[in-house]
């Protein structure tokens, strides 16, 4: 009998450009970073994320969404944790280059959690 490796929840505010290139990906991965992004910032908690969304990504692209997805723990173990402000704002930094390896450590699909416009 075979058990699964343990996965670690973690979120990724989003604005509807990047939501898109997650659909057209199979909300299975996430999209390449652009030049002026050289690291991809997935946050610990849910709370965090929703900070982002509805504060800032509505205020700069209209909209906001909170995503939630599974990463393989041994893997993600890699990236500490990053204290970012306050006690519960906490985040990866993964590397845009490591961006693909990352991905490929996805356990299921990416989802939609929460949405404000």
């Amino acid at each position: 009998m075979t058990s699964l490796a343990p996965t670690t929840t973690l979120w990724r505010p989003t604005g509807p450009e990047e939501l898109e290139l997650v659909r057209a990906l199979d909300w299975r991965a996430w999209p390449p970073r652009l030049p002026e992004q050289p690291i991809f910032y997935p946050v610990l908690n849910e709370d965090y994320a929703i900070r982002i969304a509805r504060d800032w990504n509505v205020r700069y692209d209209g909209a906001g969404f909170v995503t939630r997805f599974e990463v393989d723990t041994e893997f993600v173990g890699r990236y500490p944790v990053r204290q970012a402000g306050g006690e519960t704002i906490l985040e990866l930094w993964v590397p845009a280059e490591e961006l693909d390896e990352f991905n490929a450590h996805i356990v299921g699909r990416i989802e939609v959690v929460r949405e404000f416009r």
